[in-house]
């Protein structure tokens, strides 16, 4: 006869079972991904440096984790669009996205951005850096050939100095208006829609001083028709070994660095963020990979989910300064 107590010690071993069963499945699902193809969000147009990374990396991805990894552009609001479809995701590891510098900023120009990039997301790898360079027209300022020098002549000319960037709360405004305090100098910002228009300008010579990606900059300084004259990576870069850092001129300790990584949305299994991860770091340590990024524009630097944490951290919280001391609104 089947007892209460009977029934209650049965059904309190069935529930163990079952428990070991659902710990046992979880890394048996893990080792099963990816068994469908992955997509890859990127939040700006198609062949800018965001873009380039995402496909030299989902390429090498696809091919170590025997999946097709399909890039997949949504762009528009500084990458707003985008991290809002990736923060709604399933949390399954077969949807990630690129992550760049004005898409981490968003939330702090737009008042409805519609996502939390701490809480949102999952760090998996950082995976490029995006170096920022200050460049001049020679023809315009002819005797400006160092930082130093173009302070001095912000300071002679009381403020009226022009100087563009890609827009209202892009990056190189924002690193702009950090020097500019720090410096105790001042010039007025002219915001133009897009690195383009921006950098036809200053070829123009409408507007003598822009704090440029480098992308968008280098094929007119190797021409000679800008001139670099100071780089905002802690460390100069291979593309302009002879120009100095802003921190060589003056400026202990200035870093700042546009970037970029992959992340999930929140939730994502623990074990597919490593797997993805430990991928990303053997794929950036290849040296026709890095060449490639160095063709675009861009820097490889791997970083894990935890140093990449730390990092979208620490710059949301110092450029989040900068933009409400600055008290900066988009465009």
């Amino acid at each position: 006869m089947t007892t209460f107590a009977n029934f209650s010690r049965r059904r309190a071993l069935g529930l163990a079972l079952a428990s070991l069963a659902t710990v046992a499945a979880g890394p048996a699902a893990a080792q099963e991904w990816p068994a469908k193809p992955i997509r890859l969000i990127v939040p700006f147009p198609p062949g800018g440096p965001t873009d380039t990374a995402s496909r030299v990396v989902g390429q090498q991805l696809a091919e170590r984790l025997k999946q097709p990894v399909v890039v997949e552009n949504r762009a528009g609001a500084s990458g707003t669009i985008a991290a809002q479809f990736v923060a709604k995701s399933p949390a399954d590891g077969y949807t990630l996205m690129m992550l760049a510098t004005p898409t981490m900023l968003a939330p702090h120009l737009y008042k409805s951005a519609g996502y939390d990039i701490a809480k949102d997301f999952a760090p998996v790898a950082s995976v490029y850096d995006l170096p920022i360079v200050v460049v001049v027209n020679p023809t315009v300022l002819p005797d400006v050939k160092t930082l130093p020098e173009l302070i001095a002549k912000a300071k002679a000319e009381g403020g009226k100095l022009n100087y563009t960037s890609s827009g209202a709360g892009s990056f190189g405004h924002l690193t702009m208006e950090m020097l500019k305090s720090l410096g105790g100098f001042d010039m007025q910002h002219i915001a133009y829609k897009g690195g383009t228009p921006a950098v036809t300008d200053l070829l123009g010579g409408q507007v003598p001083v822009m704090y440029a990606d480098l992308v968008a900059a280098l094929p007119h300084i190797q021409a000679g028709k800008l001139r670099a004259i100071a780089v905002g990576s802690p460390q100069r870069i291979a593309q302009l070994p002879d120009v100095k850092t802003i921190a060589e001129q003056g400026f202990k300790g200035f870093d700042a660095v546009s970037w970029g990584g992959l992340l999930a949305p929140a939730g994502t299994p623990r074990p597919v963020v490593d797997r993805v991860s430990a991928e990303v770091k053997a794929i950036l340590a290849d040296k026709e990979v890095q060449d490639k990024l160095v063709k675009a524009g861009a820097v490889s630097a791997y970083g894990d989910p935890a140093q990449m944490g730390k990092r979208i951290q620490a710059d949301y919280d110092k450029w989040g300064k900068v933009i409400r001391d600055k008290q900066i609104v988009a465009n």
